[in-house]
């Protein structure tokens, strides 16, 4: 077993995840005035031209399979989560991993078989997609940081393949003698960066004694195309899983698209611009909590809301309005991860050697999220943080109705790229 340090790496503004190390923990410092950042760049290749959409697959399929093993663990319990903020956070840590290491992630992450240049491209394809998702109506800014302790700086190539996949930087953060205040600019960083809706990812107790932290963090403010009409809000039942009827608050309109297939019916919900947009899955009746759609099953009723004719009509829905939070324990994702099969990355022969010689391996990963949505549109936000240690179709026209437990999912109406996903068990508990 290797001396380890704790260390920590990741954040992003929309729904957020922290991956830490563990290790042994040191009293907390006395609180004293915020160090000044000084924040480094790595030089960004300027990769051909790529099509991000094979990553916002790969990203939708690591949304889905956190969702299940959390459900898992978590039955009968809401969770908003970003897989593209997990993912972006997560994949900061997989361009510092070499070997076995690395071929653990990218199974676990969906990345594609082709790395390098290859993976590089779509990298930077899918963040500069990301950028271009802002407009009128829609506020959506993504931003990725790498945080290190001054002892500890990350080796140029790695800097420059963040730079390159993620337009991260780094900033010091004294992990090592003052983990208070590490842990309060990085959480000034993500508060800043969610607008205030995730205030605290990361605490001193992840932090202390850690490397280096890998931060993505994700913001959206969206209108909707069509708002719902407030007159209209009425309250009606739902039915959580295995739980009595509960009261809750319904958004009604009409006009939305509609499709159908292997029993999931499907609404979506565009956001002004047409550049995003929401997708409300209802699974089939008794089917319980934990119903998810596979991979294929999604893409055929999202490719069904897109058809025209007859396999996707216009019909009415009454959606629950939520306001949704996930954080604290339940945003612990390394007990996920590893029954996804990334446990190999949380022990200490785990190689992540291209980040820096004296990286050990993954301490924690943590997510933080905020999901509200109204009648005029949704603003969302989630962060993640990964720490790292060191060595020393229905044919006519309907009302979907949302009355027991669903799934919502915002992507990029272009890419895929999956912005927020959550499972909704039961309105009244937001």
């Amino acid at each position: 077993m290797r001396n380890v340090i704790r260390a920590g790496l990741g954040m992003l503004a929309l729904a957020g995840t922290t991956v830490a190390a563990a290790g042994c923990a040191s009293a907390p410092s006395t609180p004293g005035p915020a160090p000044a950042l000084v924040v480094a760049r790595g030089v960004a290749a300027i990769e051909p031209a790529a099509d991000p959409r094979p990553l916002g697959a790969a990203d939708t399929a690591l949304g889905l399979d956190v969702l299940r093993a959390w459900c898992a663990q978590y039955p009968r319990q809401n969770l908003v989560f970003s897989p593209s903020t997990l993912a972006s956070a997560l994949g900061m840590a997989y361009l510092g991993a070499r070997g076995a290491t690395a071929r653990v992630m990218a199974r676990v992450l969906h990345l594609p078989a082709a790395g390098g240049q290859p993976l590089a491209a779509q990298l930077q394809a899918r963040w500069a997609a990301l950028g271009r998702l802002d407009g009128p109506g829609v506020t959506l800014a993504a931003s990725g940081q790498v945080w290190a302790d001054p002892a500890l700086p990350p080796l140029r190539g790695y800097l420059n393949a963040v730079a390159t996949g993620y337009d991260a930087g780094v900033a010091q953060a004294p992990f090592s003698t003052d983990p208070r205040r590490a842990a309060d600019e990085i959480n000034r960083a993500i508060s800043a960066a969610t607008r205030g809706h995730i205030p605290r990812l990361v605490t001193p107790d992840m932090v202390d004694q850690v490397g280096w932290v890998l931060t993505s963090a994700l913001y959206m403010d969206a209108a909707w195309a069509a708002p719902f009409d407030p007159n209209q809000t009425s309250p009606g039942p739902f039915t959580p899983a295995g739980g009595q009827p509960v009261t809750v608050k319904y958004l009604n309109g009409a006009g939305f698209r509609f499709a159908a297939a292997s029993g999931w019916s499907t609404v979506a919900l565009p956001y002004r611009g047409g550049k995003l947009t929401m997708t409300a899955l209802l699974p089939p009746s008794g089917s319980g909590t934990c119903a998810l759609p596979s991979l294929t099953t999604l893409r055929t009723v999202t490719a069904g809301l897109r058809a025209s004719g007859s396999r996707a009509k216009a019909g009415a829905v009454s959606l629950p309005k939520v306001s949704l939070d996930t954080a604290g324990p339940v945003g612990d994702m390394k007990a996920v991860l590893r029954r996804l099969g990334m446990g190999p990355a949380f022990a200490d022969s785990a190689d992540f050697t291209a980040l820096s010689p004296m990286a050990c391996c993954i301490g924690f990963v943590q997510q933080a999220a905020t999901l509200r949505i109204g009648e005029k549109g949704t603003v969302a936000a989630a962060a993640a943080a990964v720490g790292m240690l060191s060595t020393s179709g229905i044919a006519e026209p309907r009302t979907v109705v949302f009355d027991r437990p669903y799934l919502m999912l915002v992507t990029g109406t272009s890419t895929g790229e999956p912005l927020f996903l959550a499972m909704v068990a039961n309105p009244a508990a937001s």
